[in-house]
């Protein structure tokens, strides 16, 4: 049975990702890089920090925390700033870090500069 998480977080910014727990795995799809007042950061170390504890409240929510996190799949704006997010990653996902896919989309929502799904078990 499928359960979607809901936090204060998520109830006004829920266009923007669905999450869901179903038997051991705990969803995210599109992670936000806004913080609670709506508003997006400049710089691609700011909107990574931002959707890294984004990610860490959604987490939180359903029970579990970061080192749950076995797949991230992280969208950048320029493929140029992977070196730039790589602290923020680390900073956050614990050895052995989950496994992750980088890629360059041509454009994200609000013009951010990343954007990261995860997985995760319970």
């Amino acid at each position: 049975m499928a359960i979607y998480i809901n936090t204060e977080m998520i109830r006004h910014q829920l266009q923007w990702g669905h999450i869901l727990k179903q038997s051991n795995l705990f969803l995210r799809f599109v992670t936000f890089t806004l913080n609670w007042k709506f508003h997006i950061r400049d710089s691609v170390k700011d909107q990574t920090e931002q959707a890294v504890k984004n990610i860490g409240e959604i987490l939180k929510a359903g029970g579990v925390s970061y080192s749950s996190v076995v797949k991230t799949t992280i969208g950048l704006a320029d493929l140029k700033d992977f070196q730039k997010i790589n602290a923020f990653y680390a900073k956050y996902f614990p050895e052995p870090a989950p496994a992750r896919s980088t890629f360059q989309a041509a454009a994200l929502p609000l013009d951010a500069k990343i954007e990261i799904d995860c997985i995760a078990v319970l």
